[in-house]
């Protein structure tokens, strides 16, 4: 069977599998060595995603039937655990040490399977003035429900989770803000991602897992090739 890939995150993880998103790009990119699984749940927050780990992932290895351990999963939270309390989505605030907590408890139920490479991506930056014209619900206040600033803040808990974890990680905050105007050229609405962002999202997340061992070079492709068929006995070459 064809190794794993999960994709664990909030609606920008959802939101991947459209056209010209990340996670499809990913499917595209590994589409006869991977099959890339979506789980991304749209409004989730750290807290909410602990809770259904066991409802997102297949069993552990131990477990009668379980399936084989995926080869990679990338967790991608944090746009919601960042909402300021005392705005209009506080109900998805998460504080930042909880926050961290979270990523490192879903990490080691992550680890039960030694050989699955986890990354760990920050929560993008944050186009405040973009966020106040696309509201997600009703905002009376008039001030942006999430900030740029409170957005590092979790952007640098995520790296000190990877950091204390071993785990390789992608600082999406910082190195999207290295682009001059990343606001609107990678954010559509101030946080979720325009096309040029998936592909800088895709290509972060292709070097990464590379750098892990992870690529087209080191996967073998399913099933023979065309030019490898005997087409004399093409049974023989299957059963191969």
């Amino acid at each position: 069977m064809r190794p794993k890939i999960y994709l664990f995150g909030d609606s920008i993880t959802e939101e991947s599998f459209s056209d010209g998103g990340w996670g499809s790009s990913l499917a595209n990119h590994f589409s006869r060595t991977a099959d890339v699984v979506l789980r991304g749940y749209s409004g989730y927050n750290t807290r909410w995603a602990l809770m259904v780990m066991e409802k997102v992932f297949p069993p552990p290895p131990q477990s009668s039937g379980g399936d084989a351990p995926p080869v990679a999963v990338t967790v991608f939270f944090g746009a919601n655990d960042a909402s300021l309390p005392d705005r209009c989505s506080g109900f998805q605030h998460v504080p930042p040490d909880e926050y961290k907590q979270n990523l490192l408890s879903i990490v080691a139920f992550l680890k039960q399977w030694p050989s699955t490479c986890i990354i760990l991506i920050t929560p993008p930056p944050i186009d405040e003035a973009a966020r106040l014209l696309h509201p997600y619900v009703d905002n009376p206040s008039g001030l942006p429900e999430r900030t740029n600033e409170a957005a590092g803040i979790y952007a640098k808990q995520c790296l000190a989770a990877a950091a204390e974890c071993g785990l390789p990680s992608i600082n999406l905050w910082e190195k999207m803000q290295q682009f001059p105007g990343w606001e609107k050229a990678y954010l559509r609405d101030g946080l979720h991602l325009t096309c040029n962002g998936n592909k800088f999202v895709f290509e972060e997340v292709v070097k990464r897992l590379k750098e892990e061992g992870i690529s087209l070079e080191n996967l073998p492709a399913d099933l023979p090739l065309i030019s490898e068929i005997d087409t004399d006995n093409p049974l023989k070459s299957f059963d191969n």
